[in-house]
């Protein structure tokens, strides 16, 4: 698919979604094992003892360009944001969506 503006921000807008919905389903999943969290980043450091994530600093970097496309926008933010969830975001998702489906069987 050729790069355009549109596909850009596009994916930028739908990393924003699955960021919000994946931190607050890992809330939820916390609460039912008595684990209290409540921002992404306290539920990414729990997720992470949980064992649903195995590398902490990628969703940590996550967080991070989640609060660039919230707080700041502009081309070079907006071009960061794009490469990272193209270059690891996707995958990082991926994986912890996999550990979730296999805890919640």
């Amino acid at each position: 698919m050729p790069y355009d503006e549109i596909v850009r921000d596009s994916i930028i807008k739908r990393f924003e979604l699955v960021f919000e919905l994946l931190w607050k389903l890992i809330k939820k999943l916390a609460a039912e094992e008595n684990l209290e969290c409540y921002s992404p980043k306290s539920c990414f450091k729990i997720a992470y003892q949980m064992k649903l994530i195995e590398d902490e600093e990628i969703f940590l970097d996550m967080l991070e360009c989640r609060n660039l496309t919230v707080h700041t926008y502009d081309e070079y933010d907006a071009e960061r944001v794009y490469q990272f969830v193209r270059d690891k975001g996707i995958f990082a998702f991926k994986k912890v969506i996999q550990k979730i489906e296999e805890k919640i069987k």
